[in-house]
């Protein structure tokens, strides 16, 4: 069975290990919400998250902004949690703002934006959830 292009494990690899700064999508201080439990998992392992949400709030200690164009630093993933039919605009975004690369989360999939993402050469994942890969591995 062929892995597909959207779940490359070279690339998960590159993103999970290499990538320090995580701007994170759909971010707010509601901690009953995934997008919550993942960012301070993000933390957890090491990496900074940036919140991206229209209220910019505070969360998990980091100073949240209202949208990617709006962060004054180099983003090296956006991790998108967004619904499918949402998402492919924030794709979009990260590569504007130069992003090292794009993460779609769980049941987010948009077959368009993740071929317009790899041909601006910014490598992307989806329909997977950093936890769950690093479950994978054994850590």
């Amino acid at each position: 069975m062929t892995t597909p292009a959207h779940l490359d494990p070279a690339v998960i690899d590159r993103m999970l290990d290499d990538a320090t700064t995580w701007a994170v999508v759909g971010l707010s201080g509601n901690p009953g919400r995934t997008a919550y439990e993942i960012a301070a998992l993000l933390q957890r392992r090491g990496k900074r998250i940036v919140p991206i949400h229209p209220s910019a709030p505070v969360v998990l200690g980091e100073q949240g902004y209202a949208t990617l164009a709006d962060v004054p630093f180099p983003i090296d993933v956006v991790d998108v949690f967004r619904r499918s039919e949402e998402a492919g605009r924030f794709a979009d975004e990260a590569v504007a703002i130069g992003a090292g690369g794009v993460w779609f989360q769980l049941g987010v999939v948009d077959e368009a934006a993740f071929e317009r993402t790899r041909a601006a050469g910014v490598p992307m994942v989806m329909d997977t959830c950093p936890a769950i890969e690093w479950r994978k591995r054994g850590r």
